[in-house]
């Protein structure tokens, strides 16, 4: 988003992705008239709230017109645009996030079986708990720690006025969550998807397509990036050397492992972390 309009942003994407859940970005916006996002896509989900003024948002071919008091949720991968009113322009909190565990704490809320815009109750919080996170954002691991306790706080309270709206039985996702623990487990071993879906108890096949529906990739993704995030630890705290870190990791090829993480971290292993990492 342009920046040159008066507001508050901090952005952390692709540090944390693969923890349960991790803040992407957040702020607060004060638009100039007619200030605009989209048409376009994000890759995590990013909830709105309006403080003020008016504006207008679109997705799925709908168009809503909102004002203060109300809110809206772009999707990932999902087409999305939204623009301050000319004469009111809006100013709004914002909090971007993902995870393995998003879509289903979202699920929670029950935002995922309403319309993507949303009237607000009077008498919320909503700014208030966006404001904690705004307050606490920051690089380190603490402040990491202190931003994801402020979104898990908000999205508590979003249960707690709108979760009505969703079903209290959500078996699907307890075979991701044993798959994810699976994973936990023995992903320094020569496992494979066949063998997580059978550890979770169902077919590899309903194994991707509840991957998809709840974390929002499919599961030889996640064992990759699990195994990445994993190795990077191993390079950057342990001082482990490039082939110990890929063997450590479930990677039994050194030159792959290089050449996988190097995709996900855009630099070379024996290049992270200052190059604590060694070629051997």
């Amino acid at each position: 988003m342009d920046m040159t309009d008066s507001g508050f942003r901090r952005s952390y994407k692709g540090e944390s992705y693969n923890l349960g859940l991790a803040v992407y970005s957040c702020g607060i916006q004060r638009c100039h008239p007619a200030h605009s996002w989209g048409p376009a896509i994000r890759d995590h989900y990013l909830i709105h709230y309006i403080v003020r003024g008016k504006g207008e948002f679109s997705t799925k071919g709908k168009l809503w017109d909102l004002q203060a008091g109300d809110a809206f949720l772009v999707q990932p991968n999902r087409i999305a645009s939204y623009q301050a009113d000319l004469n009111e322009p809006w100013e709004y909190d914002w909090v971007g996030f993902n995870g393995s565990d998003a879509n289903h704490l979202l699920r929670q809320t029950g935002l995922l079986n309403m319309e993507p815009a949303f009237h607000c109750p009077p008498e919320n919080c909503f700014h208030a708990l966006l404001s904690d996170i705004m307050e606490v954002s920051g690089t380190s691991s603490s402040s990491e720690a202190r931003m994801e306790s402020g979104l898990l706080r908000f999205l508590a309270e979003l249960m707690d006025v709108f979760g009505m709206n969703t079903p209290q039985s959500d078996s699907g996702y307890s075979y991701v969550q044993k798959a994810i623990q699976f994973i936990d487990r023995n992903y320094s071993c020569n496992i494979n998807v066949e063998k997580i879906a059978k550890s979770a108890g169902v077919s590899r096949s309903h194994l991707y397509r509840l991957f998809m529906t709840y974390i929002n990739m499919p599961p030889n993704e996640y064992l990759t990036r699990y195994r990445i995030n994993k190795a990077a630890a191993f390079l950057k705290d342990c001082g482990l050397t490039v082939g110990e870190a890929a063997y450590s990791t479930g990677f039994s090829d050194q030159l792959y492992f290089s050449r996988v993480f190097k995709k996900y971290m855009g630099m070379p292993p024996s290049k992270f972390s200052g190059g604590t990492g060694k070629e051997v």
